[in-house]
């Protein structure tokens, strides 16, 4: 087998790395040191920033995280009896984080 690239670890971003090269022609194999079952059966982070979820799209990839995850745009602080909201959306010029496991990502 002749590849060009030759990607180390099959996690989100080794898989991610593999469906944008081979979406840009770039030939890959992706390698790793545990079974299939391991990777996929592994419990990873939930958030996913906003470049992460960016490059999903990119290849065309993101349909699924879209339909499930949950844009989440800040969150609140309790004290003093009172809720305060904390806007990170609007503090960021629009900028958001995705919740949706990287486990359903892989």
């Amino acid at each position: 087998m002749r590849t060009q690239v030759v990607i180390i670890g099959s996690g989100p971003s080794g898989l991610l790395l593999g469906q944008l090269l081979t979406g840009a022609g770039i030939d890959n194999v992706i390698l790793d040191r545990v079974s299939k079952d391991y990777i996929l059966g592994r419990v990873r982070a939930g958030v996913l920033e906003e470049g992460t979820v960016n490059l999903m799209d990119l290849a065309k990839a993101g349909k699924r995280m879209h339909a499930e995850g949950l844009p989440h745009d800040g969150f609140s602080l309790a004290f003093d009896g009172r809720d305060h909201r904390i806007d990170l959306y609007d503090l960021t010029g629009g900028k958001r984080v995705m919740v949706y496991g990287q486990t359903e990502l892989t």
